[in-house]
């Protein structure tokens, strides 16, 4: 008497659902194909960024940070996205590129939330150079100022994000570096003040990118005239 087969609990009546090895199957030049415009609109939308953030003198460090933040957002919205079409069954054709818009605005307008950059303080003014005549410091204040004292006048747009970030870095590093308001300690920028301005690398190009600050702009008897100033002037090694 042969025994019958032990149950394994599957219903013998209910079909099978083996894969159809004659199904098509997404070829690697198909994932390919689906992903390239993806690629394409990333390294667009980083060099972009890139170049607005040498436009601003934004340091890289911070433009990486929120690269990878609104790649990380992207991703997530696109897979939430895919995974709603599987639910309904349908597509939602929501170009990637309307993700990436969306994830822009809610990384960029969460930045405008941190404290970095926001703190906008002017501390007292301890001590001037001796200065050699009144236009020196006059064209010091027109070229300098802006960063390198604590008279700085802060525009409007040094409360928007990632623009505060650019120029609370500038403000920090200049004053670090020489902070004519406090010239009652050693400023180990002062020897090199005559020497940056002789090269034209001070004031920094984007200073006065887009119209801004238009009265750091010297003329070249002007920058002559700056120079032989602080030549002149005790401390800035002339």
């Amino acid at each position: 008497m042969v025994s019958p087969p032990p149950d394994d609990g599957r219903s013998t009546n209910e079909p099978t659902m083996d894969p159809d090895p004659t199904a098509p199957q997404p070829s690697r030049s198909g994932v390919l194909a689906s992903w390239w415009p993806v690629v394409v609109l990333a390294v667009l939308a980083a060099a972009m960024a890139y170049g607005f953030s040498l436009l601003i003198g934004l340091n890289v460090a911070y433009t990486t940070v929120v690269l990878l933040l609104i790649g990380l957002v992207t991703f997530s919205l696109h897979q939430w996205r895919r995974r709603r079409e599987v639910a309904e069954g349908r597509p939602r054709l929501v170009p990637i590129v309307i993700e990436l818009a969306v994830a822009t605005v809610v990384v960029l307008g969460a930045g405008q939330l941190l404290p970095l950059g926001r703190t906008h303080a002017n501390g007292p003014v301890t001590g001037e150079p001796q200065w050699a005549n009144a236009e020196t410091r006059a064209l010091a204040v027109r070229a300098c100022y802006g960063c390198h004292s604590n008279e700085v006048d802060w525009p409007w747009y040094a409360k928007v994000a990632p623009v505060s970030w650019a120029i609370a870095d500038h403000v920090d590093k200049g004053r670090n570096a020489l902070n004519f308001s406090e010239f009652d300690r050693r400023q180990r920028g002062a020897h090199d003040a005559v020497e940056v301005v002789q090269e034209g690398s001070m004031p920094p190009g984007y200073y006065t990118r887009f119209g801004l600050h238009h009265d750091a702009n010297l003329t070249a008897a002007e920058i002559q005239q700056l120079i032989a100033g602080l030549k002149a002037t005790p401390g800035f090694g002339g």
